[in-house]
């Protein structure tokens, strides 16, 4: 039987990842202390890797595909294939960004004040790049963590990153500014994407993580309208395309379906109900293939 070796990330994405594969339809598995998790999938191997480490093992051909950020791709210098832009992080359905901060009472203000600075920070290649292209010369060293506390005893400044900022002001630091938007990218190795059942194993489940993601914002609207009420209710229910009428057993009523963004729908039910909506039913969704 063929196989797929794919790398998942092991830390703070982890929990995030799987939930979102159960989403797609692929039940995971994984112990504590397990770097090999099971997944009701036989032509799927599953490894977790640092997503530090992945782009670099997938480059390698030790993994054909594995989710990671933009920014190690780039730290790594790797050349994979971009598959699929999979927005999603720790906390929620965001970037994440990479973010020069100094001590709330520092006199540093812009990149220019870094020349001949001391600068802390994990993503290195990241760092170096950004000074190269502001012509600014700074030593840059390797933090192996808590790279918050080392300001200002240790370094003049950091690049983290952050998804709210809130570490960094818990921290009394501020942000000058933004080096890098990261987001989790679903990459492939090069030989694997040629290989024509690979391919085709790893556009399935780029599809399946994406329809997850869209599903994770939406939800499915159905309501009953009277003939006489439809053109208003219409005029009111956004949807990806358009709404779905279904004629019901009584003539003058027909059944709407439509799939909105979640975030309107505390908006829209009451001027649905005032347009003439009745019966209006909220379903969640697990996937939406657009």
């Amino acid at each position: 039987m063929s196989k797929l070796v794919i790398g998942l990330p092991k830390g703070s994405l982890q929990k995030s990842t799987f939930e979102m594969f159960k989403k797609a339809g692929f039940a995971i598995k994984s112990g504590s202390r397990s770097y090999f998790p099971s997944v009701d999938d036989e032509e799927l191997d599953i490894r977790l890797i640092r997503a530090q480490e992945m782009s670099r093992y997938v480059e390698q051909g030790m993994l054909d595909a594995g989710l990671t950020g933009l920014d190690w791709i780039l730290e790594n210098g790797s050349d994979v294939v971009d598959v699929q832009d999979l927005i999603y992080a720790k906390q929620g359905l965001r970037p994440v960004r990479w973010v020069l901060a100094v001590p709330n009472d520092s006199p540093i203000e812009s990149v220019n004040d870094l020349q001949g600075k001391r600068i802390a920070t994990e993503g290195v290649g990241i760092t170096r790049r950004y000074l190269e292209e502001n012509n600014v010369e700074a030593e840059v060293e390797f933090s192996w963590g808590a790279t918050e506390v080392k300001v200002p005893e240790l370094v003049d400044a950091i690049v983290d990153i952050t998804e709210t900022g809130s570490s960094l002001r818990a921290n009394n630091l501020r942000i000058v500014d933004t080096l890098l938007e990261s987001y989790t990218k679903l990459i492939a190795n090069k030989q694997a994407w040629e290989d024509e059942w690979k391919r085709g194993k790893i556009e399935q489940i780029s599809l399946l993580l994406k329809a997850a993601l869209t599903a994770e914002t939406r939800v499915l609207l159905k309501m009953n309208v009277s003939k006489g009420s439809l053109e208003s209710v219409l005029e009111v229910i956004p949807a990806l395309h358009a709404p779905t009428i279904n004629p019901l057993s009584e003539g003058d009523w027909v059944s709407v379906e439509s799939v909105v963004e979640e975030a309107v729908v505390r908006e829209i039910i009451p001027t649905l109900k005032q347009a003439g909506a009745e019966g209006i039913i909220e379903i969640s969704l697990n996937k939406v293939v657009p």
